[in-house]
């Protein structure tokens, strides 16, 4: 299993007050979840009229597939005529146990030696809380 995510800025023309971001930010999430299939949501910037920080993320089978839609999302993004494209981060996490074998062991994992995907996560999460 691999999670993709994209984070990103959208600069958003022309937009006087939230509402008009509102427009602009609920047309592409719409758009690229219809189309792509992917999770999106507003994560930052919300009281700015002119800006939206977004995130992206899906679940693949293997890297080359979520790098593949993730690609798909950004040219989705720089096609845009009411909005651009500022920064971006992006990001595929691994979980490194087969598929076949997560299911077959059902013993907590120790979070000392566990290098799973869902350790990882769960480790980004305490360090963001922390912050």
């Amino acid at each position: 299993m691999v999670i993709g995510v994209l984070q990103f800025e959208l600069l958003i023309h022309d937009a006087q007050s939230l509402k008009d971001k509102r427009r602009v930010v609920a047309s592409l999430k719409d758009r690229l979840h219809r189309d792509l299939r992917v999770s999106i949501a507003e994560v930052g910037l919300q009281d700015r009229p002119s800006a939206a920080r977004m995130a992206v993320a899906l679940v693949a089978r293997d890297g080359a597939r979520a790098g593949e839609v993730l690609d798909k999302v950004v040219l989705a993004l720089r096609r845009l005529a009411d909005a651009e494209l500022g920064d971006m981060t992006r990001e595929i996490l691994h979980d490194p146990r087969p598929v076949d074998s997560a299911d077959a062991d059902d013993s907590a994992p120790d979070p000392r030696t566990d290098h799973s995907l869902d350790s990882e996560m769960r480790t980004r999460a305490e360090a963001e809380d922390a912050a």
